[in-house]
């Protein structure tokens, strides 16, 4: 049975960036590219490292970190929603913002809260 998806995130959706690591380490950290920082444009969502010797290995743990951001997750959600329903989540609000599912209160003058809808029918 032939796996069917939502949709993709490609390296196109993806900033990658390298870095020297820096700090105690030895050589290695300090003449080579091998921190890696990970940012999915669309979400903003953030994944760094720069624990491991090299730069795979890096890019591996960061966008691991990057897809585990509560950011990312918040995008995922309206994405797939999106492309299940056909519709931002934006546009099923506004579609369901009509006056007769709407409660409007207010203060009245003993102070207490009434429905305001129900003060505009009456008059």
């Amino acid at each position: 049975m032939k796996k069917e998806y939502l949709f993709s995130v490609t390296r196109k959706d993806l900033d990658v960036q390298t870095f020297r690591s820096g700090g105690p380490g030895g050589q290695n950290q300090n003449k080579r590219d091998t921190g890696v920082r990970i940012v999915h444009k669309e979400s903003g969502a953030v994944g760094e490292s720069r624990e491991q010797r090299s730069q795979y290995q890096n890019k591996v743990t960061a966008l691991r970190r990057m897809t585990e951001t509560k950011k990312f997750k918040i995008w995922l959600n309206r994405k797939a929603w999106e492309t299940i329903k056909g519709k931002t989540i934006e546009q099923v609000v506004d579609e369901q913002m009509t006056p007769d599912k709407l409660k409007v209160e207010g203060v009245n003058e003993q102070g207490q809260w009434e429905d305001i809808n129900e003060l505009s029918r009456e008059s």
